[in-house]
């Protein structure tokens, strides 16, 4: 049973919306999940609340993860998909990058 950290598609058409999934790796996007560790929502958004000052301020996307449920997912052997590996390096550089493990497939 081959595990994969991967993204399921939510939202409206022009509007997408990403729940960061644990699911076997050959079951269907929009399967039943194993469990939702996070959310991923790509559309940029700008801050509210504004001052004069701050109104040139960057807008930014959300990510939202449960890093312990991950962190054990991939310590069970779960393998993340390249989306999901470069989401887990924005919300935390130190846990994830240093772990990624091949299997052997493609380059590192």
């Amino acid at each position: 049973m081959v595990l994969r950290i991967r993204l399921a598609r939510f939202g409206n058409k022009h509007n997408p919306f990403f729940n960061i999934i644990v699911a076997q790796a050959r079951t269907a996007r929009g399967a039943k999940p194993l469990e939702v560790i996070g959310t991923y929502n790509p559309i940029p958004k700008r801050p509210t609340n504004l001052y004069n000052e701050n109104a040139d301020a960057r807008p930014y996307k959300e990510i939202a993860l449960d890093s312990s449920r991950a962190k054990y997912w991939l310590g069970v052997g779960a393998q993340p998909s390249d989306p999901v590996w470069k989401l887990m390096g924005m919300v935390s550089r130190s846990l994830f990058l240093s772990t990624r493990v091949y299997n052997g497939l493609g380059t590192a």
